[in-house]
């Protein structure tokens, strides 16, 4: 996370909404939407990279061929599930009084 907080967005938000006429805030929540449902789209695509990681977890933990290699395993795809998992989440809006 660190890597991604040394560069500043907004000027080349600024300059996208510069150019093509749509509020920097506008541009900000639409970055900020496409990430947030960006575990939904790698649910849906299954990139390789998301797919040989899971892979790679299930082929370590045979080749060990040990339950906790294969709890370790179990545990790392869990995880992999929940975090692309997050994008069917339906989140109630807070209300405002």
């Amino acid at each position: 996370m660190a890597a991604y907080t040394s560069a500043d967005p907004l000027p080349t938000l600024q300059n996208l909404s510069l150019s093509t006429g749509i509020p920097v805030e506008c541009l900000i929540r639409y970055v900020l939407v496409k990430y947030a449902a960006s575990g939904a789209d790698a649910l849906l695509s299954m990139t390789p990279i998301v797919l040989r990681q899971m892979q790679q977890h299930v082929a370590t933990a045979e080749l060990e061929a040990t339950d906790a290699a294969r709890l370790r395993a179990y545990a790392a795809l869990e995880g992999m599930i929940g975090w692309l998992a997050l994008g069917e989440r339906e989140i109630e809006p807070e209300s405002h009084n």
